[in-house]
């Protein structure tokens, strides 16, 4: 999954900087009903990381497997470590 794509196809726009509000809670929402439909593991990791770098990502039990669940724990904790020194 192509980042700009993902971006262009629930968002209208790679420029997330140019959602409109509105925009950007339809498409969140259209992300979470395709994370919920979604049935290729990577794939759904990858709307769950989007949605997480949004804010809106569905708690971990939405994972099934015990396995998909510590990558996004390990993507969380990655991710925090990343922003620490954006102070």
């Amino acid at each position: 999954m192509n980042f700009d794509d993902q971006l262009s196809r629930y968002f209208g726009t790679s420029d997330i900087s140019a959602v409109t509000p509105a925009a950007l809670e339809a498409g969140v929402e259209r992300m979470r009903v395709d994370f919920g439909l979604e049935t290729d593991r990577g794939r759904r990791f990858a709307l769950w990381v989007l949605l997480y770098t949004l804010g809106a990502a569905p708690d971990l039990e939405a994972f099934e497997d015990p396995a998909d669940r510590d990558a996004a724990r390990n993507f969380m904790d990655l991710a925090d470590e990343a922003g620490a020194g954006d102070c």
